[in-house]
């Protein structure tokens, strides 16, 4: 591929950025998408296990053939949106009218019917495909709009950073809310209470998405020239090694955060025998512990994200990652009892894990262009939809990795106190293995190989080719 001399080439396209009801509207996306995404991560495992009554073992073999069973539902729903021409756009419509079930989806994942041993693992089993099934054609398409909602890859960011404050924030509700909501809905019937908290969570789902479809717009579409071929266009994605290693970072981003939010209700209530008493109005300590935490991740994003724009991303978000995970490797030497230090190191953490997301999803639209500049074809909705596959991948490891420490290091369902055994499954659950997680996160930003000098260059190229096929089309 042809490269332009940093001499002679124009400078990049202006960073004109976008309207703030924008950013506001795209941000609201993945609020949405959080109040279950965030829910599953802390709360699921402990809802089946310990609510529900569904044994740590099942949970094994559960999770795994749920997403054996979708493994290809993201790159489909990619090649679908890429396919997809509307008056609305490429990836807006899938948000208008999708919506709706995946809210439903999301209640019904909590709704806990009274049946029997076997009813309860279909019943998981089915309404968990569900759910995954709805939030791939929610998030893939939303995910997609990050690299058409501007051709300008700094405004990206800018609408990256916004999107994970909505995240985050999301997840900061999550933290605070849940467990009082359960408790007070449920009048000391956990399960009745969890049901009443998703069914607050899935209507605001539903309201949130629907204004992200009336706030957005897209801008960037595909060469006109480009032509459709399935074969092709995998081809050209395996053979795009940013994207390779862009998927190897997620995968372990979401896996540490998989791990680390699904243990910490077990770390808190066995490790360090915090009971639910509250500290201060219902707030217990693993409440505050949470919402400590995300607090964190919307700090990081909003105080460490503007920086990004002055940076090259892939060094600022490596560094960040191993700061994360050194915090969290700390909490394995933290004493009992010690819930202060516990929540400076973890604030800490999530101050600079929260940029870090950011910034890797900000990259995903940098490998777009990438893609269109190598190969003249743009297949943003594939390149995200497989990007998604990398968060139920990590998901899948980090939910995997929970109930087999569980089930592996003895851990009792229902017991008061759990064996020494047990509590350091749950302890490595919760401090050492999403440490090496952050650390590969790190070290695969390291490898990965858009500098930003690089990703200045290939903006130079596309924005020289839209001008010449602008000039040469028909008035």
């Amino acid at each position: 591929m042809p490269r332009p001399t940093t001499g002679s080439a124009p400078a990049p396209a202006a960073d004109e950025g976008l309207r703030p009801v924008e950013y506001f509207g795209y941000a609201l996306g993945d609020t949405a998408s959080n109040f279950f995404f965030q829910s599953f991560n802390i709360f699921l495992t402990y809802y089946y296990v310990d609510v529900w009554g569904i044994p740590a073992t099942v949970l094994l073999w559960l999770i795994p053939l749920v997403r054996a069973f979708g493994a290809f539902d993201d790159v489909i729903m990619g090649l679908i949106a890429d396919r997809t021409n509307t008056r609305w756009g490429k990836f807006r419509p899938y948000l208008l009218f999708g919506a709706v079930p995946y809210g439903i989806c999301g209640y019904l994942m909590f709704l806990g019917p009274n049946f029997g041993p076997t009813g309860r693992i279909v019943y998981a089993a089915v309404t968990y495909a569900l759910m995954m099934a709805a939030y791939t054609v929610i998030n893939v398409p939303y995910s997609a709009m990050l690299g058409v909602i501007s051709p300008s890859p700094r405004t990206r960011t800018v609408a990256s950073t916004c999107r994970f404050v909505g995240a985050f924030g999301a997840a900061f509700l999550i933290s605070l809310f849940v467990r009082p909501l359960v408790e007070y809905l449920g009048a000391g019937n956990e399960s009745r209470g969890f049901q009443w908290t998703m069914a607050i969570f899935a209507v605001l789902s539903v309201g949130l998405i629907l204004i992200t479809f009336a706030t957005t717009k897209e801008r960037v579409t595909p060469p006109p020239q480009q032509t459709a071929n399935v074969r092709e266009e995998l081809g050209e994605l395996f053979r795009n090694w940013p994207w390779v290693v862009l998927l190897l970072t997620s995968i372990f981003s979401n896996a540490f955060s998989a791990l680390r939010s699904g243990s910490t209700l077990f770390y808190f209530k066995y490790v360090q025998g915090f009971d639910s008493t509250p500290m201060f109005w219902r707030l217990d300590h693993t409440t505050v512990f949470l919402t400590s935490g995300a607090l964190g991740l919307v700090l990081g994003t909003i105080c460490l994200g503007p920086i990004a724009r002055k940076v090259d991303k892939k060094y600022y978000a490596a560094a960040l990652s191993l700061v994360t995970g050194l915090c969290f490797l700390a909490f394995y030497f933290v004493p009992k009892g010690n819930f202060w230090l516990l929540v400076a190191a973890n604030m800490l953490a999530q101050f600079c894990a929260g940029p870090t997301s950011a910034l890797t999803w900000a990259l995903y639209g940098d490998v777009a262009d990438y893609g269109e500049a190598k190969y003249g074809r743009r297949s943003t909705g594939l390149i995200y939809s497989a990007s998604l596959f990398s968060i139920k991948t990590g998901i899948l490891v980090g939910g995997f990795l929970v109930p087999l420490f569980l089930a592996k290091f003895g851990y009792v369902k229902g017991a008061e106190t759990q064996t020494a055994t047990a509590l350091l499954g749950i302890t490595l659950a919760f401090s050492i293995g999403p440490a090496l997680f952050a650390i590969l996160k790190s070290v695969a930003l390291m490898i990965y190989p858009l500098n930003q000098r690089r990703v200045d260059e290939i903006e130079r190229e596309l924005s020289a080719r839209r001008a010449a096929t602008a000039a040469i089309q028909p008035a």
